[in-house]
């Protein structure tokens, strides 16, 4: 019965799919600290998320101005944009060690084409980057070979096509000042930057993908056991496939948008925003397993990480690299918590 409740409509406000005990051969409705375990698997980052802002708030006066709200949200809204592709991946019990790389390159490949107008500048990195990813999920998923030997190889060859077209980065492809394309990453809607409200408008996309369609909750099949998926005659390859072409098309997007902000092809960034994006995604209630997850919690993490980066800066006596030491803190926090929120819901 355990399959049946894989595909069943996920509960309202996540992504993740039901206990599966919600379903079992007595019909029994999960018990009320199931319900408390699964709440906080989803929904615990946001309450996190909450109370550091509120008390950073106190401390740091300059923390809650609007203008420092809009600086934090458009500095996370690249690394979401990444995540989001990287919580398709995970749920379906996968990784993509290539992001990072892939941004980069997007980012490159995007300044380098903008002289012809905004459609190559989107177009271009759109191309390359998702083929990467297609080439990804196709040996993942019909070559059968592992996930973390597959995208670290891709890691490798997306940096060195980058270093190739910018001559081991002596070269820097700039943005043409006051193109379209570069008022795509620079330009604002009521205060609310354009980086801002792609990541929004591809969150909201993706939660309806998760929850509402067949596909979104074939991925929940695929992770919580890919050889039943398979015996339910669920398009399992064809689904690995689609997450890593998606995966590769969001870093891809994220690379571009973030140079047109820039306003150039930075060849130096991206390394380590792979590892970013699985911390923001695990934090946010996803299963490193696979099987149960949701991009709300995703996003949630995605904004405590910037949240944290921030009030670093804002202690000015620390540097950027106390941010890596909390992100693993919490971390190790969030893995130890799911372990036992499992545990709790098979033994309730």
């Amino acid at each position: 019965m355990k399959l049946s409740s894989s595909l069943a409509a996920s509960p309202a406000g996540g992504s993740a799919p039901p206990s599966p005990k919600a379903a079992d051969a007595h019909g029994a409705r999960p018990s009320g600290r199931e319900r408390i375990a699964e709440l906080v698997q989803r929904q615990g980052v946001l309450a996190v998320l909450l109370l550091v802002i509120v008390i950073a708030s106190f401390v740091y006066p300059t923390f809650a101005t609007l203008d420092n709200a809009r600086g934090v949200t458009v500095q996370a809204s690249f690394l979401a944009i990444v995540a989001l592709g990287m919580t398709l991946v995970i749920i379906t019990g996968g990784i993509d060690l290539s992001v990072g790389s892939v941004f980069a390159l997007g980012g490159v490949l995007a300044a380098w084409a903008s002289q012809w107008g905004v459609l190559p500048a989107l177009l271009v990195p759109l191309v390359v980057c998702g083929g990467i990813g297609l080439i990804n999920g196709l040996l993942i998923a019909r070559a059968g070979m592992a996930p973390f030997i597959v995208t670290l190889a891709s890691l490798l060859g997306a940096r060195g096509l980058l270093l190739a077209l910018t001559d081991e980065g002596a070269t820097t492809y700039l943005v043409p000042k006051g193109s379209f394309f570069a008022e795509l990453g620079q330009g604002s809607v009521w205060g609310f930057g354009y980086p801002i409200l792609i990541a929004l408008a591809l969150f909201g996309a993706g939660g309806l993908v998760l929850q509402r369609t067949s596909f979104g909750q074939t991925l929940f099949a695929v992770g919580g056991s890919s050889d039943a998926a398979t015996l339910m005659g669920l398009p399992v390859a064809r689904a690995k496939i689609m997450v890593y072409l998606l995966s590769g098309l969001l870093a891809g997007l994220a690379g571009a948008v973030n140079a047109a902000r820039l306003s150039s092809g930075v060849t130096i960034i991206g390394a380590g925003m792979e590892l970013d994006a699985i911390a923001a995604v695990v934090i946010g209630g996803t299963l490193l397993v696979g099987g149960a997850g949701s991009v709300s919690g995703t996003l949630w993490g995605v904004l405590l990480l910037a949240v944290i980066q921030n009030l670093i800066n804002q202690i000015g006596s620390l540097n950027s690299s106390y941010q890596s030491v909390v992100s693993g803190g919490f971390l190790i926090l969030v893995v130890v918590a799911q372990r036992y929120l499992a545990r709790s819901r098979r033994t309730a």
